[in-house]
């Protein structure tokens, strides 16, 4: 059975949900990943995600191909983010931050400790990148976590690709300014 795109939309628009589960499959993963960097936080990323999967059912038929699937349903989800984070508007802590994750030090054998210093790097570039401003946060996670090209990511946020490539250029160095000042930030007792 032929599983490319155009003919799995065309059968969810005849009435196929196996089709559209089929379209969830494919996407769902690289969706999911791309919204725990946007959010931060896993429960919000599977949120939207769903949430994502739920309106592009719905929209199905506005769908007119002019890009990619992918690209139509990544402009959904990330329209849903930007609207979630503006109604949440949060800021967490790193404490906060370890106790969602679950990661505790175990033991204190060397192994564990880079295990939890890995732990510590990745939960503090996660705040830097929840720091960004809304549009140099998408960028940098479709560029820099994501791979995609420019044209792709310009598609996505609807903005031309010299656009993009300013926008993450300030993304950059915004996120290494952040990074700067929360290292020298002192650590919670």
């Amino acid at each position: 059975m032929d599983d490319t795109d155009a003919t799995l939309i065309e059968r969810c628009r005849d009435g196929d949900l196996e089709a559209f589960d089929r379209l969830v499959e494919k996407y769902q993963g690289r969706l999911y990943h791309s919204l725990v960097h946007w959010s931060g936080s896993p429960e919000d990323a599977e949120d939207i995600a769903q949430e994502t999967f739920v309106q592009a059912y719905r929209k199905l038929d506005s769908f007119q191909g002019r890009s990619s699937f992918f690209t139509w349903l990544y402009r959904i989800a990330f329209h849903l983010a930007v609207s979630r984070t503006r109604r949440k508007r949060r800021e967490q802590s790193l404490e906060a931050r370890v106790e969602e994750t679950g990661q505790e030090v175990v033991s204190e054998d060397e192994s564990a400790e880079r295990l939890v210093l890995r732990a510590e790097q990745v939960a503090l570039v996660r705040r830097a990148i929840a720091c960004l401003q809304e549009d140099h946060r998408a960028v940098l996670v479709l560029r820099d976590l994501e791979g995609l090209c420019y044209e792709t990511i310009g598609e996505i946020l609807e903005l031309a690709p010299g656009t993009v490539r300013s926008r993450l250029h300030r993304a950059r160095q915004q996120l290494r300014e952040l990074l700067k000042e929360l290292l020298v930030e002192p650590l919670p007792d």
